[in-house]
């Protein structure tokens, strides 16, 4: 009896010792599986939407990066925040549900953090020139990224954004800049004193300074003046956003080694996707080694395109060219931007490519490649090197040379303006090539339209408005050289009484296989002050060869 009594007894140590070690090893194993993850509602979020949530999202990003890095995990909820400060070597996981929500400092009782000093701000807007008063932001982080299928609602961002303040000395900026400290027009018609800003953010998301950083997957809805600024940053991926705002999408600013993929942008008020180089950081930095592919820009009303319905109804915009939308180079373009490839990319109820640099910098060897617009609402392709100079007394003016663009169709065109390239007297846009562009306008140009003198306005504002209706049907071209057109057919749904291709003042000018539906009283070609201009391989037209030419129609 005593021997089996031991047995039994001997059995129980043994299961129970079975089951301790069962849990220890369970517990073990979910420390192993949590080790860098870090949930926001262990560190008090509520995502209820009503309570603040930026300490607990900002003590899990210090609790992460004490730790040397991790993933900081917002849960399906809705996280009501001021600034979220990101950290090196930390990912955002927003996870399918969880939306992080701007708050609002006039009903929410905070702020965001007020924008840092700097020194250099009279050389671009406010919102290019700071980056603290944003819903995220990090300033010289590395190995950073945001992802997941969540959203970040910019409901408490202002999309305002003041003009650059007074210059500190008289003379260190152009006159074209103005003065003062107040906004006297910003692009959306409102006004606001740098001061009034203090607490506000108008950037969903800011960077400066960092690099090796992931955006991918997650929605941005409303913005503000930024959907994402990124300053100085190199080594930035972007994949896969979803971006309806009520100003600027990306802004790519002085960055290097940039992809942007599979990225959906609708802005009307604003650009879409814009690479910029501006004196934000103190010295020019070109905007380099850049990839923009597989993606969508649009201006349809804001919502409207995450809610699928695409709602046309919006008139109102940032300046009489209705909304924006599109993909450009410029406006602030100090530094350049240079080796930048842009490809399989549509343009929707928006505005159409522009290339622009008018504050000294270059443009140089740019790829574009395989672009598709509908109802374009002012001209399709816009090259333009101008002087608006907002930039350190003495800054030369700037250069475009080698650039191609190949395989773009585009239809629904303005009537107003025609496809654009225009340098200045002395300083000509250089070495552009167009091959395989198929470019159906609306039509309903006069004659008085054609005998327009479009004035140079070498300072203003870089948009094909800034020369009125163009006296060309399908593209003017002034003060350039080297420019080749190849395969072009220019289509119009109304006939239309400009010529077809105005040039004036232009080098070394040819045209390959190009061709116009022209009405019965419009010429196909104007030139004036023309220097070695050819045509060939032309329907309708004789093979030509001018070595100079004053001024000629035909």
């Amino acid at each position: 009896m005593k021997t089996i009594t031991a047995f039994f007894i001997l059995i129980a140590f043994l299961s129970s010792a079975v089951v301790v070690n069962t849990a220890a090893a369970v517990e073990s194993k979910r420390t192993v599986d949590s080790a860098g993850f870090f949930n926001v509602v262990d560190f008090g979020a509520k995502g209820d939407g009503k309570a603040l949530d930026t300490d607990a999202v900002n003590r899990a990003i210090d609790a992460a990066a004490a730790k040397g890095g991790g993933t900081v995990y917002l849960p399906a909820g809705r996280y009501l925040c001021f600034s979220i400060r990101l950290k090196s070597n930390i990912t955002i996981f927003l996870d399918n549900g969880a939306t992080v929500i701007a708050a609002d400092p006039k009903t929410d009782h905070g702020s965001y953090d007020l924008p840092e000093p700097n020194e250099f701000d009279a050389y671009q807007d406010f919102g290019h020139t700071h980056w603290k008063n944003s819903l995220f932001w990090g300033i010289g982080v590395e190995n950073v990224a945001i992802v997941g299928q969540g959203k970040i609602d910019g409901h408490g961002l202002t999309r305002r954004s003041p003009g650059p303040r007074k210059p500190r000395t008289a003379g260190e900026t152009p006159a074209s800049l103005g003065g003062g400290s107040k906004n006297a027009a910003s692009p959306l018609g409102e006004t606001s004193d740098v001061k009034e800003m203090d607490g506000q953010g108008n950037k969903a998301i800011a960077l400066k300074l960092s690099r090796n950083v992931t955006l991918k997957d997650f929605t941005i809805f409303q913005g503000g003046h930024f959907a994402l600024l990124a300053t100085g940053v190199d080594n930035l991926t972007i994949d896969n956003l979803r971006i309806d705002t009520n100003r600027d999408g990306l802004d790519i600013d002085a960055c290097r080694n940039v992809t942007i993929s599979n990225t959906f942008v609708n802005s009307p008020y604003d650009d879409a996707i814009v690479l910029k180089s501006s004196y934000a950081l103190g010295f020019n930095r070109a905007t380099e080694n850049v990839t923009i592919t597989n993606s969508q820009v649009s201006a349809f009303d804001i919502g409207s395109f995450l809610d699928g319905t695409y709602k046309t109804t919006l008139e109102a915009a940032p300046d009489k060219d209705r909304p924006t939308g599109r993909v450009k180079l410029g406006t602030e373009s100090n530094g350049g931007f240079k080796n930048i490839v842009i490809s399989n990319v549509t343009f929707n109820h928006c505005r159409g490519l522009a290339l622009e640099t008018v504050d000294g910098g270059t443009i140089e060897d740019v790829s574009i490649s395989n672009l598709t617009m509908r109802d374009v609402t002012t001209s399709p392709i816009f090259i333009r090197l101008g002087a608006r100079q907002r930039a350190p007394q003495g800054t030369p003016i700037g250069a475009i040379h080698r650039v191609n663009i190949s395989n773009v169709v585009a239809s629904g065109i303005s009537q107003k303006y025609s496809a654009i390239i225009a340098g200045l007297k002395g300083h000509d846009v250089e070495d552009v090539r167009l091959s395989n562009i198929r470019l159906q306008y609306k039509g309903g140009g006069t004659i008085a339209d054609a005998q327009r003198a479009i004035p140079e306005n070498e300072n203003s504002y870089p948009e094909p408005s800034m020369f009125g209706i163009t006296p060309s049907s399908a593209f003017y071209i002034r003060h350039a050289r080297g420019i080749t057109l190849d395969n072009v057919e220019v289509s119009y749904d109304a006939p239309d009484a400009r010529p077809a291709f105005v040039l004036n003042d232009a080098k070394d000018i040819e045209f390959f296989r190009t061709n116009a539906g022209l009405s019965d009283a419009a010429k196909m070609f104007s030139l004036n002050n023309v220097l070695n201009f050819a045509v060939s391989q032309s329907r309708n037209l004789a093979d030509t060869k001018l070595v100079r030419v004053e001024q000629k129609q035909f």
